[in-house]
């Protein structure tokens, strides 16, 4: 890839492996880069540790959601779900060259942008969301779409599931946060952010539309934020409880601790209480952020990486500063 190439790609998304020692990471162009973080960790590490140990073309559009089961890495782009081995791509074996290696999981649905994909565990199902503003339920077992969630009228963004109620939560292009029944299927709620304010603060900001980008739930918690800006609710009482006073949209946000994790626009992490303060902003290598993801499977693996605007992705060893960057 050229300097040019390099100068506009974008991270869109990221996973780590199933034991925790490796991360993949989807970009615009439509590859899958797998990185060692064994290697990258290791006090022996080199320039080249920082650099993929596999590179492939997966789709020929953007990577826009990424996600890992128990033995696969599942990538999603316009209209199509790929499933891949992570046993295989450990091995540095490229996908392209191996027919056992990736199997085609989603081809029949027409869905543009398919930005969203959850594991159910209660079912062992996959909740696929994206542009066609439905939810698609998945069978894993068989690969037999079984359901559709109607009720949003734009484009879904984001999923999330709050596993002791069963519920799946989705944010999307119409500003509806939308809280469905796993089990039956049926809607639950519907918050419509952007009509919320919190002490006199309103949570639209209508330069940036109603649009919801991103979704965590923390028990009885709930984080939202995307054109309105980024909010914590109680969701027994559905109401919000703080505002998060950061510019531009927040793009992931998630909980940590005591601490809640936000990147969107502008160079950095931030770092904020519940109560809504922004406790600290972490200096970045993108300009803007898409993605966020925690390692904390082991305590030797255990980082949190970023990814936006740049072909580097920014790893975080203490989640305090940045420690290193990967490169595609």
């Amino acid at each position: 890839m050229g300097p040019v190439e390099l100068l506009h790609m974008s991270v869109f998304s990221q996973s780590f492996s199933p034991c925790g020692r490796f991360l993949a990471a989807g970009n615009n162009y439509g590859e899958i880069a797998v990185f060692s973080l064994s290697a990258a960790l290791s006090p022996d590490a080199s320039e080249g540790s920082q650099k993929p140990i596999l590179n492939f073309t997966a789709h020929d559009g953007p990577v826009f959601t990424l996600l890992s089961t128990d033995t696969h890495l599942l990538s999603a782009g316009n209209g199509e779900i790929r499933a891949w081995s992570w046993a295989e791509l450990i091995k540095k074996v490229s996908p392209i060259n191996s027919r056992n290696t990736s199997t085609q999981v989603l081809t029949s649905l027409e869905i543009p942008e398919i930005n969203a994909m959850i594991i159910n565990p209660k079912d062992n199902s996959l909740v696929v969301g994206g542009g066609d503003n439905n939810i698609h339920i998945m069978d894993m077992e068989t690969g037999i779409f079984k359901s559709v969630l109607k009720g949003h009228t734009d484009y879904i963004h984001c999923l999330c599931f709050k596993e002791r109620e069963g519920e799946i939560l989705s944010g999307g292009e119409d500003g509806a946060v939308r809280i469905w029944d796993s089990r039956t299927n049926r809607p639950v709620h519907c918050i419509e952010v952007f009509r919320y304010e919190v002490k006199q603060i309103r949570m639209r900001m209508p330069q940036f539309g109603k649009w919801i980008s991103c979704l965590a739930t923390d028990s009885d918690w709930m984080l939202c934020g995307g054109g309105p800006s980024l909010s914590l609710w109680h969701l027994r009482s559905m109401s919000p409880t703080s505002v998060f006073p950061l510019p531009g949209c927040q793009r992931e946000a998630v909980f940590h601790q005591d601490l809640i994790m936000s990147v969107g626009e502008g160079p950095y992490v931030s770092h904020c209480l519940h109560g809504g303060t922004v406790k600290a902003q972490i200096p970045c290598t993108p300009s803007s952020l898409n993605t966020l993801a925690l390692n904390l499977k082991n305590t030797e693996h255990r980082v949190m990486t970023v990814g936006g605007s740049s072909h580097q992705i920014d790893v975080f060893t203490n989640f305090s500063y940045r420690a290193f960057s990967l490169s595609f």
